[in-house]
């Protein structure tokens, strides 16, 4: 297939799918597991459409404020633990991203019968416009705001949502009529998708993160490509071919869906390749289109992967080249994902805080030329921070580390450049400023979750660039 050329663009049947949602689940009984965001709006959504509702949390009903109004509309709440879930006649268990598989009360579920999917696979059985979704251990976030933007740029009617903003079964409760939905999806979803076939799906790298969830990390690669599994002819996997578990899976295929590739490194036959200037979309006659990057806002080779596998996705729907570089030319990226803080006496401050496992530190530090002041830790996931040895000896000089997987970083990598650790964010910027010299870049990115010091990684970045802002 040609760049731009589409012969489906994965139409679903239009409207109603609040209808067909009260059709198919009224009367029935469903239990809804982890009562975060997601939790409440299932919750919500399945109470509307006339099943009987149970949901359970961990958590006091007091530290659980959205799902206070649960109560009021009909939902049984079961707090502080699941000891009250009976699991008695339960046809439907809706799990949040943040309960494992493997959890005991899933486990019991799906013994007695009940089907145990996630809000992702809830969602789309009702979902009325085609579903263009993006995986990946890093990038999701900034790719599905960025494709989303190309959409909504270029005339279309857009849903953006799953694992980020709004969550998807919020589009079918709200009888939404986008042209596309557009979805954030994580592992942790995948692990319960039964139907779920995006139109595109999109797979950005995989690198080790969640080992704290997963058995290994073929189990948890061999879950990030459940997203193409129920994929056929009309269907598109979109996949970074210089990663190299995507590259060998590509040797077996992803599922019945057409393959476009694309790399950073290496021409291809068909698919997307960068030069070092431009992007070149090759097609299968030999069709080529060129994108310069020069004028692209986002910059760093991750970036690059990103806009490489938007306008993928984008040509495939029809969106035309010219409306595609428009808006990458104006795309500045997203707040705590290698974002510009400041400059001062000659040290650049850069906030990465999304940087939460080893691969994201990994492709923050190739994006990175100068010298480099690296403030990382937080809690543990269990990755190799081994594999940063390169690229630490190459461009880190002075690695400050803070939180719970200070001494296990140190005792990697200290031997290839002088490390320190600090007590707190606070100390780290503030060690950083004393030790940066003219010319450095002072770059949090934690390769770790912020769990142990912070509520997310938003409000880590965010006093990050208030400690830096103070200097």
């Amino acid at each position: 297939m040609s760049p731009g050329e589409t012969k489906n663009n994965g139409a679903r049947a239009k409207g109603g799918g609040l209808k067909r949602a009260k059709e198919v689940l009224s009367g029935r009984k469903a239990l809804v597991v982890g009562l975060a965001a997601t939790g409440v709006s299932s919750a919500r959504f399945l109470k509307k459409c006339g099943a009987a509702v149970t949901a359970t949390d961990m958590k006091p009903l007091a530290e659980l404020p959205e799902a206070q109004g649960l109560e009021e509309a009909g939902v049984v709440i079961v707090a502080g633990g699941h000891d009250g879930v009976a699991l008695t006649g339960e046809e439907l268990v809706v799990v949040s991203p943040g309960v494992p598989y493997g959890h005991a009360l899933l486990e019991e579920a799906r013994e007695k019968g009940a089907e145990v999917i996630s809000d992702i696979e809830l969602a789309y059985r009702f979902m009325d416009a085609p579903v263009l979704a993006v995986a990946g251990t890093n990038g999701k976030t900034t790719t599905t705001t960025l494709l989303g933007k190309v959409l909504e740029d270029a005339g279309r009617s857009v849903f953006v949502g799953g694992n980020i903003g709004t969550p998807a079964i919020e589009y079918v409760e709200n009888e939404g009529k986008a042209d596309y939905c557009v979805l954030e999806i994580s592992s942790f979803h995948l692990e319960t998708t039964d139907t779920f076939t995006p139109h595109v799906g999109i797979l950005l790298n995989i690198t080790e993160d969640h080992l704290d969830r997963y058995r290994d990390f073929t189990h948890y690669a061999g879950t990030k490509f459940r997203l193409f599994e129920n994929q056929k002819q009309g269907d598109f996997a979109v996949v970074n071919v210089n990663d190299p578990v995507i590259a060998k899976k590509a040797l077996t295929g992803f599922g019945g869906g057409k393959t476009v590739p694309f790399t950073v490194w290496g021409a291809l036959n068909e698919g997307l390749y960068y030069t070092g200037k431009e992007i070149v979309y090759r097609g299968a006659k030999g069709a080529e289109e060129v994108y310069q990057v020069k004028d692209f806002k986002l910059k760093g080779l991750h970036n690059i992967e990103n806009i490489m596998a938007v306008i993928a996705a984008s040509r495939i729907v029809g969106v035309p080249r010219e409306a595609i570089l428009k808006t990458l030319s104006g795309f500045k990226g997203l707040h705590h994902r290698m974002e510009f803080v400041r400059e001062l006496d000659g040290v650049t401050y850069i906030d990465d805080s999304k940087g939460t496992n080893v691969g994201a530190l990994v492709m923050a530090l190739k994006g990175t030329d100068a010298p480099v002041v690296l403030i990382a830790g937080g809690k543990d996931k269990g990755g190799d921070y081994g594999v940063l040895s390169d690229l630490v000896k190459e461009k880190v000089r002075l690695l400050v580390l803070l939180g719970e997987a200070r001494f296990r970083i140190k005792e990697a990598l200290q031997a290839l450049t002088e490390t320190v650790v600090a007590g707190s964010l606070e100390e780290a910027v503030k060690v950083a400023r004393e030790r940066a010299q003219d010319g450095d870049t002072v770059l949090l990115c934690p390769a770790c979750s912020s769990f142990d010091m912070f509520k997310s990684y938003k409000e880590r970045g965010e006093l990050f660039k208030a400690f830096v802002e103070a200097l």
